[in-house]
């Protein structure tokens, strides 16, 4: 079923991906020669007026194939010719089907709950050596750790996982006000549980809030905002060397850790509330990677559509747009040299075990 679902979910983030490009594009007057879904020969196709629908093959990807993306078209309704406005709005379309998607999953995923935890302090235990007059109090809404804000409750302790020490700078909103602790001791200690065993932590907890439709509209937007910086937190850690090409998954990974998480579910109702969260995060991340300034990606074609924008406003010449071709061919070539690198390392992994 978790393999089902990955499939289905790929199919359906990639269809709406294009589906935004191509709604843009018609509500634009910029030509749409051809929208498929999916890759290779076409199993099913059919002209409708000046575009070709068509199902194609393999089972990966598809496109909305425009005129002149690529420059070079003498057609009026090119898309190359189109404002730089409309260009920049048909761009951006795909990657804000796919982050709407993932909020749609998430008002799913959170329409059934009862309650949410909020990053407000509440029932303090006797012991606790982070509470006090120059600590935490009750009712403190935590803010901001280590200059990273707190979306939801789950934030506080990921947060401090990322960063070494016992030591952290916390901003809390108390009684309306902001308050800052610099280099606040955070260490665990040991306190008695209800069965008699004992266990570290803070020694206090956060205090739930009725789930009604604006908290949870709130709480569905802050967790797609939370998911939005779990992205920029492992392009961070990349780029830092905290982690490294093995940390990196494709596909293959994907579908193994939905399998995983699916297995680990204690029941058919829950293994499909977190299958529909971890798809509400590859939406996301979906979203936020074809914003990146790569080329052949949205980003990147943003990035050269705003350049070579502002660059013609000033000189009055038209760039020639074979040079922006050129730069996107040859980082597609690069991202699908990566993307191979990535599978085959996924698939001896999992064939290593």
């Amino acid at each position: 079923m978790s393999i089902l679902f990955a499939i289905l979910l790929f199919s359906l983030l990639i269809f709406l991906h294009e589906l935004g490009h191509f709604t843009m594009a018609k509500l634009s007057g910029v030509r749409v020669n051809e929208f498929a879904v999916f890759m290779g020969p076409a199993i099913w196709k059919k002209q409708k007026g000046e575009t070709l629908y068509s199902i194609r093959c393999i089972p990966i990807g598809g496109y909305c194939a425009m005129e002149g993306e690529d420059g070079g078209s003498d057609d009026p309704r090119s898309f190359d010719t189109a404002a730089w406005w409309k260009r920049f709005v048909i761009l951006v379309a795909g990657s804000a089907m796919n982050f709407l998607t993932g909020l749609i999953l998430l008002g799913v995923l959170f329409a059934g709950f009862k309650q949410f935890i909020m990053p407000v302090v509440t029932q303090i235990e006797p012991g606790c050596t982070i509470a006090g007059e120059h600590g935490i109090r009750e009712g403190d809404r935590i803010l901001e750790v280590d200059g990273e804000k707190i979306y939801v409750y789950s934030d506080f302790q990921m947060i401090l996982d990322l960063n070494s020490g016992e030591n952290h700078d916390l901003v809390l909103l108390r009684d309306g006000e902001r308050l800052e602790l610099k280099d606040f001791p955070m260490a665990k200690a040991e306190f008695l549980n209800e069965d008699g065993s004992k266990s570290l932590r803070f020694g206090f907890s956060f205090s739930p809030v009725e789930a009604t439709f604006p908290e949870t509209m709130k709480y569905v937007w802050n967790t797609a905002i939370d998911n939005v910086r779990i992205v920029r937190l492992s392009l961070q850690m990349l780029f830092s060397g905290q982690a490294g090409i093995r940390d990196v998954g494709g596909p293959v990974m994907i579908v193994q850790k939905m399998s995983q998480v699916a297995e680990a579910a204690p029941s058919a109702y829950f293994a499909f509330l977190d299958l529909i969260n971890f798809g509400a995060f590859i939406a996301i991340n979906l979203a936020v990677m074809n914003l990146l300034p790569i080329p052949a990606l949205d980003g990147g074609r943003v990035v050269c559509l705003l350049i070579t924008t502002a660059v013609e406003a000033v000189t009055h010449k038209k760039i020639n747009p074979k040079f922006e071709a050129y730069l996107h061919a040859g980082g597609m070539i690069l991202l699908l040299a990566l993307m191979g690198l990535i599978m085959f390392k996924d698939i001896f992994v999992l064939i290593k075990g």
